[in-house]
């Protein structure tokens, strides 16, 4: 399928099953930590990337291919920002027609301060925006978004969507060491959110291949501060465990691209998905999958990922 994807083990979602409106790094931030590389170029353009209906008889298809209880969450995540496609209040609308499992939108937020963006996620039974910085210096360097995007637009809209809303509203914090790890960066936070009123904060950790190779995570001490700063509201969520579906294409190495181009795996966590999919047969998968054209594997933090050849990379010398 070109825009379902999964089910995926998701951090706070369970097994998800997620739908993907956008072409890769279609993004209006240009993230350092962002697992599917740089933004190139950004653009901040809402509009039809790919025919809705096509979208939704994806949905439709995948929804009829599981048994219940094998998908916990029908998840809106885009290989970009999700919410740039214009059509996403009427798949919202359309998914939850289809089925009773609740629906969830993973955004950046940058775009809640305009109302009819708002309103198109009211129905949606769980958003969850990114909330890095306290300051928009901070802001302007972890997330780099598109020049009208400011600070202000961001945490405006945050504070107007949660007036609005009445789903799950789950705040993430993406953690990065000696940027916004400290007790100031930490309290700046903690005032925005304080504004914000969130159900839930969700401190978040680079695990995955970031977009500029210096992206730590924090460690053991800076995570004690962000939940000690943050307060009850906030918890560390860790990696998801779980098992990748890799049916919904004759293809296994498609099936495998179409995962790691909106969710790029450990070289150890692949080789687990296709030794469950197709025993005896990961070494020649793993052969195809790089001869594909289509993958490419990237180190971060000694670890090999593979990810989908497009997305970039930069080594330390870019």
């Amino acid at each position: 399928m070109k825009h379902v994807f999964g089910p995926v083990p998701s951090r706070r979602l369970g097994q998800s099953l997620g739908i993907d409106p956008v072409p890769l790094k279609t993004c209006n931030w240009n993230c350092i930590y962002c697992q599917l590389g740089r933004t190139r170029p950004m653009t901040n353009v809402r509009k039809d990337y790919f025919p809705p209906e096509d979208i939704l008889a994806e949905v439709e298809k995948a929804l009829a291919s599981h048994k219940t209880g094998e998908i916990d969450w029908v998840t809106f995540v885009g290989s970009g920002e999700t919410t740039l496609h214009v059509s996403i209040g009427w798949l919202i609308r359309k998914v939850k027609a289809l089925t009773d499992i609740p629906v969830a939108v993973i955004t950046n937020g940058s775009l809640l301060y305009l109302p009819e963006m708002r309103q198109e996620l009211l129905l949606a039974d769980a958003v969850l925006p990114s909330l890095d910085a306290g300051n928009a210096e901070l802001y302007r360097k972890i997330n780099r978004p598109y020049p009208k995007l400011t600070f202000k637009r961001l945490l405006d809209g945050l504070v107007s969507f949660r007036e609005e809303y009445q789903g799950k509203l789950w705040g993430e914090v993406m953690l990065v060491r000696d940027m916004n790890d400290s007790e100031v960066a930490l309290r700046e936070i903690a005032v925005a959110l304080g504004r914000i009123k969130p159900d839930e904060v969700h401190v978040l950790q680079p695990t995955r291949p970031s977009a500029e190779t210096w992206v730590q995570p924090p460690d053991e001490e800076g995570l004690l501060r962000a939940r000690t700063i943050l307060g009850d509201i906030a918890r560390v969520v860790h990696p998801a465990s779980g098992s990748f579906d890799l049916g919904g294409t004759e293809s296994l190495v498609d099936a495998v691209v179409s995962i790691i181009t909106r969710h790029p795996m450990r070289e150890d966590e692949l080789v687990e998905a296709l030794e469950r999919w197709s025993p005896g047969d990961v070494a020649a998968t793993l052969d195809a999958l790089e001869k594909s054209g289509k993958a490419q594997s990237v180190e971060r933090y000694g670890v090999r990922f593979w990810s989908a050849s497009p997305s970039y990379y930069p080594t330390e010398k870019d």
